[in-house]
């Protein structure tokens, strides 16, 4: 439909607003007070009628479920605990930041839903808007947002056939440019959680205790070992420990120590193999140095998969109402996105909207403190996810 690009145009500038707004507001994991009620006051004065189905969570609908299939929109609208270094007019000054570019994937999805109203009427069935928390993972708690809105039953009454959502990315993304790929776009992740325990003594007698430290030392080059000799080298591995504690005193072997790190991987059968390798590789170097460890993975997203018919399908759409192809990505994202979790139960297409790099960002990249995205292009994200709804429904018709 060549009139979504236009109607998407005009609504340039709130999409812009809305942005903004939420830019200025970023809030953390489900706490989503203020982001939840700017966003539903966005959607009512639409006339959306809008449900809670989580903590942090928004789900509204439009058009008739006995008239065709049911197609979901998805965003993120969380941030992360980041300081901001911007200097943007609109900065967040609250400590927390939208460095990730959820708040421009919450105001272009509320820019779909204005151009989804506009066509209410014509609709071939159902399209189901979910403005999802807790992406980051931030939250103090076993799940993500993920988790809890397929929980909910968002994918329910009435059945979501189809998912599609997008992400902008910065740098290397030329600005405006839409990107995917089918199978795997982006990585599976687990934390990793590693405990030792060992024997305390003096530093001067260390041949009188078990040294925690030492052990945690060569299981951290285990786990790089791991990935050289126990994986196939075609395959994307990544083990980083960001943190490592242990003792409080120069001259005191502790009793314990603690890592705690994340593993991406991009196939399954590859994340289960690396993890029982990991567990027999950190039971052995702790006993060989006498002490005992345990490791653990924790709140695991799967690979965010593209489903390749549903892919070639919008991307279809999206080449004619664009008037140039959508560009495939050669190889998926070493980052994790928790629209995986939806994707492992419903035919799923994940979009890249690429916003290149603005003056004075140079080199800043996602989750940086001074990342910031080309407001620009957001009319044509907005395009992108109304129609590929509009489309989805009208093919089925009849």
């Amino acid at each position: 439909m060549k009139q979504v690009v236009e109607e998407a145009r005009a609504l340039q500038e709130q999409i812009v607003a809305d942005r903004r707004w939420l830019h200025q507001h970023p809030e953390l994991g489900f706490d989503l007070t203020e982001t939840c009620a700017y966003v539903r006051g966005r959607l009512e004065e639409m006339g959306y009628e809008v449900t809670v189905p989580c903590e942090g969570g928004l789900l509204t609908q439009i058009g008739d479920p006995a008239a065709g299939p049911c197609v979901m929109l998805r965003a993120d609208m969380d941030a992360l605990p980041v300081d901001e270094i911007t200097g943007l007019p609109f900065a967040s000054t609250n400590g927390n930041m939208h460095a990730c570019g959820h708040d421009t994937h919450t105001a272009m999805l509320l820019g779909a839903a204005a151009v989804l109203k506009a066509h209410e009427a014509e609709l071939k069935g159902c399209v189901k808007l979910l403005f999802q928390p807790d992406e980051e993972g931030c939250a103090p708690v076993d799940i993500c947002g993920g988790d809890a809105v397929l929980a909910a039953g968002v994918l329910e009454n009435p059945h979501v056939d189809a998912v599609t959502a997008l992400h902008v990315q910065a740098l290397e993304f030329g600005a405006g440019e839409i990107y995917t790929r089918p199978g795997t776009i982006f990585s599976s992740i687990d934390d990793i959680e590693v405990k030792i325990k060992g024997c305390g003594a003096h530093g001067s007698t260390p041949h009188q205790g078990i040294d925690p430290i030492n052990i945690a030392c060569h299981i951290y080059q285990g786990f790089q070992n791991l990935i050289s000799r126990e994986v196939d080298p075609t395959q994307t591995v990544v083990a980083t420990f960001g943190k490592i504690e242990s003792g409080r005193a120069a001259n005191v072997i502790p009793e314990d120590a603690r890592m705690l790190g994340t593993l991406r991987t991009q196939d399954a059968d590859v994340r289960q193999g690396f993890k029982e390798h990991a567990a027999r590789m950190v039971h052995g170097i702790a006993e060989a140095f006498g002490g005992e460890a345990e490791v653990a993975f924790l709140r695991g997203v799967p690979n965010t998969y593209n489903d390749p018919e549903l892919t070639s399908e919008l991307v279809g759409y999206a080449d004619e109402l664009f008037d140039e192809p959508v560009r495939e990505l050669e190889a998926p994202f070493s980052g994790t996105d928790d629209l995986a979790i939806l994707s492992q139960v419903a035919p799923t297409t994940y979009f890249i909207l690429g916003t290149g790099t603005l003056p004075g960002h140079e080199g800043c990249g996602m989750h940086h403190p001074n990342v910031d995205f080309d407001e620009s292009v957001f009319w044509k994200g907005t395009a992108l996810l109304a129609n590929s709804a509009i489309e989805f429904l009208e093919r089925r018709a009849g």
